[in-house]
């Protein structure tokens, strides 16, 4: 009876991990289910790389066999058993020799086209576009800085429904291909482009990388690093931060949207017109309910993720709805918070002024938090430099 409930069990766990496994299918551009090799490579590097990993993985491994083979094979055939006596010597130069030249060459084959991947994948001269890629506590800011889109500037987060199936355990049974990876503002580079990418922070460490273009760069607080990619492959391709930085690391994905020459240009157009309608007078003076819509998107975006729609916070976030912080009068407390960071809480200035006026007037008069106090984007312009 024992047995019988036993293997019962086992044959449910096995169905449920087959649903499971069903339910997720594999990712163009990004995981796949049950992967074990390499990503599919985009770029020439990536195909390099993986050329490089099978090169050496099956040189080792000849030479795994064929020094274990002469050395079981001397060990079982001239045994003390069947009569064979040691060899009495102290030196040959010969088998010194040998023993000394067929491992430098094995070396030396093996560095040579390393090296050869190493070095093109550290030459970033002659780039089309230069991306930076800053890395925030918890998401990426992305500055066009050359080439066609220059000026171009935005930040990029986790979807906001991702984020929420994650509180709620991932147990909703349509749990998309792209759980956790999805962005609301991917990069767009064009296809068969050189695109340099410039890595720093603002914090804490990150790390900026895609393993379908072969490339991993970390991105530290007051240095700049870069790297490159030229993706030969339009469509979709993911990363993550792979520099533990955090509490909310496993939510700050990476998404790279690669189009054709005319969609990029199509987008670089409507980028700077989107750019030109935000940018705001921080001169202008807002109204309660126009300033509390645009805060409520600032707020969703932004905010929900670790202090809650509803803003009462999660186990170390502090609550915004009556807190005390927020129902203070005096408002520079809150923009400076929201400005320079504390604790737990990280810096916000990488947010326009008028983008911070209208989430701090969101959080003062939502919820339970009728205050009625307006910030307005001048007065956080006035703290930028305190």
């Amino acid at each position: 009876m024992k047995r019988d409930c036993t293997l019962a069990a086992f044959a449910l766990l096995a169905a449920g991990l087959a649903g499971h496994a069903h339910a997720v299918n594999d990712l163009p551009g990004g995981p796949a289910v049950r992967q074990l090799n390499l990503h599919a490579a985009a770029t020439r590097i990536a195909a390099e790389i993986s050329w490089l990993h099978w090169f050496m993985l099956i040189t080792c491994l000849v030479i795994f066999v064929l020094v274990f083979s002469v050395m079981f094979y001397s060990i079982w055939k001239h045994r003390k058993s069947v009569g064979h006596k040691p060899a009495n010597f102290h030196e040959s130069v010969t088998v010194e020799v040998v023993w000394t030249i067929i491992p430098f060459l094995i070396v030396i084959g093996m560095a040579l086209p390393a090296t050869k991947v190493l070095v093109a994948s550290k030459d970033t001269g002659n780039a089309d576009i230069t991306v930076k890629a800053t890395g925030y506590q918890w998401k990426w800011g992305y500055d066009y800085l050359g080439g066609e889109g220059q000026g171009i500037s935005f930040l990029s987060t986790l979807d906001s429904t991702h984020r929420e199936m994650s509180n709620d355990g991932a147990k909703a049974a349509d749990v998309p291909d792209d759980y956790l990876l999805k962005v609301d503002n991917p990069l767009v580079v064009p296809v068969n482009k050189k695109v340099r990418v410039i890595t720093t922070a603002n914090d804490v460490i990150h790390a900026w990388g895609v393993p379908a273009f072969g490339l991993k760069q970390d991105a530290i607080p007051g240095f700049v690093r870069d790297t490159w990619f030229r993706s030969e492959k339009t469509g979709d391709f993911y990363g993550q931060c792979y520099e533990l930085c955090g509490k909310e690391h496993a939510y700050m994905p990476i998404h790279v949207k690669v189009v054709s020459a005319a969609d990029y240009t199509k987008w670089v157009g409507d980028q700077q017109k989107l750019m030109a309608a935000k940018a705001d007078d921080p001169a202008k003076v807002w109204t309660l309910p126009d300033i509390m819509a645009r805060g409520e998107k600032v707020y969703a975006a932004n905010c929900a993720a670790c202090h809650q729609a509803s803003g009462k916070g999660a186990g170390p976030i502090k609550p915004l709805d009556a807190s005390p912080l927020v129902l203070d009068a005096d408002k520079t407390k809150e923009i400076h918070i929201v400005l320079k960071g504390q604790g737990a809480m990280p810096s916000w200035k990488q947010l326009s002024d008028t983008d911070l006026a209208a989430v701090i007037s969101f959080t003062k008069n939502s919820w339970s938090n009728k205050t009625g106090q307006i910030v307005q984007p001048a007065e956080v312009l006035a703290q930028r430099g305190k």
